[in-house]
């Protein structure tokens, strides 16, 4: 199959305008990211699907002082330092929790 240089051309410069969109909405989702001292925060959501559980689970976290939340707005915000440490924290203690069962 040949096509001619004309065709080629206007095939690349529609190619080259999608990809320009494309950059522009990946800089606005950037920007749109809630951060805090330059960290990236996370909401509710974020976190159920992150960790794979339940809102009461989440709720639990909370209460139990194991996973820091700040309130902005009245939202619930996460900072990902935090539920990375939470994380860590949780496997160390289910590590250990089964070397004390042995």
């Amino acid at each position: 199959m040949n096509i001619d240089r004309m065709e080629f051309l206007a095939w690349m410069e529609r190619l080259m305008t999608r990809l320009d969109l494309l950059g522009e909405n990946i800089n606005d989702f950037q920007k749109s990211k809630t951060t805090i001292d330059g960290e990236e925060l996370l909401d509710n959501q974020d976190i159920l699907q992150m960790l794979k559980i339940s809102n009461r689970s989440l709720q639990r976290y909370r209460s139990e002082g194991r996973l820091p939340y700040y309130t902005i707005s009245g939202k619930l915000y996460y900072k990902l330092s935090d539920v990375h440490e939470f994380i860590r924290n949780s496997f160390n203690s289910s590590a250990s929790n089964r070397r004390d069962k042995k």
